[in-house]
C-alpha cells in the first residue's frame, strides 16, 4: 500500500519503525547469510576443498612477503573450524623462515582478542567455547600482521563472521596490524555493514 490520496479511504497509519526494529531485522537477515554460507562452505567436496586450500596458502605466503616487516615478525594465524581453510602448509613454511606465529585466544566476552606464542605441531587444547590454543599459554603481544578467517566477505572489504565481533573489536585500536581476511570466492556476498565494523586490507581467496 502507498497511502496515495487517490485511493478513496483513509489509510491507516504505519506503525514507526525505531532503531530496535532495524537492528534486529539486519540481525535477522545476517543469520539467515550466515547459515547459507556455512552450508555452502561444508559442502564443498573435499577433493577440491584441499586444491583450493594449497591455492589460498601460497597467496597468504605471497601477500606476506609483500609486507614492510622486519625478521622475526609476528603473524596472527587461525586454527581452522568449521570448513575454514586449511593453511598448515602455509604456517610450515612461515614458521620455518622465522616468522614468529600467534593464535587469537578470547579472554572474555565482549572484548577484543588476545594473543599466544604458537609453534605449528604443539600440544593443542580446547578452551570454554570450544577453539582450540596452546595447551601452554604464552602470551604475545599483538602481531604485525593478522589472518583474519571470514565466513562472508563483502567487495569493499568487510568481513562476516559468526557474530561474536571479538576481530571487530581488536582491530578498533590503532595502530592496526595489517589484515587478510581469508575465505573461498563462493563466500563473497552482499550484507549491511555496521557501524563497529572494520574493513580488512585484502581478501584473499583461491581465486586471487
Amino acid at each position: 500500500m502507498t497511502g496515495d490520496s487517490r485511493i478513496p479511504r483513509d489509510p491507516a497509519p504505519l506503525p514507526a519503525q525505531t532503531a530496535l526494529d532495524v537492528l534486529q531485522a539486519t540481525e535477522e537477515n545476517k543469520a539467515a547469510l550466515r547459515r547459507a554460507l556455512t552450508a555452502a562452505r561444508r559442502a564443498i567436496d573435499p577433493a577440491q576443498k584441499a586444491v583450493w586450500d594449497a591455492a589460498i596458502a601460497g597467496r597468504v605466503l605471497a601477500w606476506w612477503r609483500t609486507q614492510a616487516v622486519s625478521p622475526g615478525s609476528a603473524l596472527g594465524v587461525y586454527w581452522p573450524l568449521r570448513g575454514e581453510p586449511d593453511l598448515s602448509t602455509a604456517y610450515a613454511e612461515l614458521a620455518d623462515s622465522g616468522v614468529r606465529l600467534v593464535l587469537p585466544v578470547v579472554l572474555a566476552r565482549h572484548t577484543a582478542l588476545g594473543f599466544a606464542h604458537w609453534t605449528p605441531g604443539e600440544e593443542m587444547v580446547k578452551d570454554a567455547m570450544g577453539v582450540a590454543v596452546p595447551a601452554r599459554l604464552r602470551e604475545a603481544q599483538r602481531p604485525d600482521g593478522l589472518l583474519v578467517p571470514c565466513l562472508g566477505f563483502n567487495v569493499e572489504g568487510y568481513r562476516l563472521g559468526y557474530g561474536g565481533g571479538y576481530y571487530d573489536r581488536t582491530l578498533e585500536a590503532l595502530p592496526r596490524p595489517a589484515t587478510a581476511g581469508v575465505a573461498y570466492a563462493i563466500q563473497l556476498a552482499s550484507f549491511e555493514v555496521a557501524p563497529h565494523d572494520v574493513a580488512l586490507d585484502t581478501i584473499i581467496t583461491e581465486a586471487g
